[in-house]
């Protein structure tokens, strides 16, 4: 019998890999699900996206 940590692995290649065509509020969702008490990863998990789907980066912040 497969185990709990196989099927995350497999669920989160597959979101990796579909994430530019997720609506916005959907890859929020799951970056801030994923990111819950681990802020040390943050920043390296929003690198790895945007580099795989540059369309995902956020606009710049008003002045």
């Amino acid at each position: 019998m497969t185990d709990e940590q196989t099927f995350a692995s497999l669920l989160g290649k597959a979101a990796i890999a579909v994430w530019g065509d997720m609506p916005r509020d959907i890859q929020e969702a799951l970056f801030e699900t994923a990111m819950r008490n681990r802020s040390e990863l943050r920043r390296d998990l929003a690198v790895l996206l945007h580099e795989r789907h540059p369309r995902t980066q956020h606009p710049a912040k008003p002045d």
